[in-house]
Parts: structure tokens; C-alpha cells; sequence
């Protein structure tokens, strides 16, 4: 059975440089796929990639895309 949460998906952007923040930050960026500025990914919307990007949310924007 598919739920509504499995068909939407998150697009996100890096838009602002890790420089100054913490390590921990700078690896959550890292492992959400994004290496330079104005990189975008997607990812599917789980509550652990919600939690990463809750944790950056200052250095990345989110668009929820429906499928």
C-alpha cells in the first residue's frame, strides 16, 4: 500500500556556505548530496531526511513536490 507520504518528494537547494557553522552542520549538508552552492537534490519525504534538513534549514530552501 503507498501512502501519500511516499508519493511526495522534497527538492533541496544549498543556498547558503557552511563556512563558519559547525562540523555537524557541515555534514548533514553533506550527507543530504549537496556539495557546492546552488546544488539542488531530491529526496524522497521521510521523516529522517525532514530531520536533516530541519537541521540546516538556515543554509538550504525546501520545495515539496508532488507526484
Amino acid at each position: 500500500m503507498v501512502t501519500e507520504q511516499a508519493t511526495r518528494r522534497l527538492c533541496v537547494t544549498y543556498v547558503k556556505s557552511a563556512i563558519g557553522y559547525s562540523a555537524r552542520q557541515k555534514a548533514t549538508v553533506r550527507a543530504l548530496g549537496l556539495r557546492h552552492l546552488g546544488d539542488m537534490v531530491e529526496h524522497n519525504d521521510q521523516p529522517a531526511v525532514r530531520g536533516m534538513v530541519a537541521k540546516v534549514s538556515h543554509l538550504v530552501s525546501v520545495e515539496v513536490v508532488e507526484e
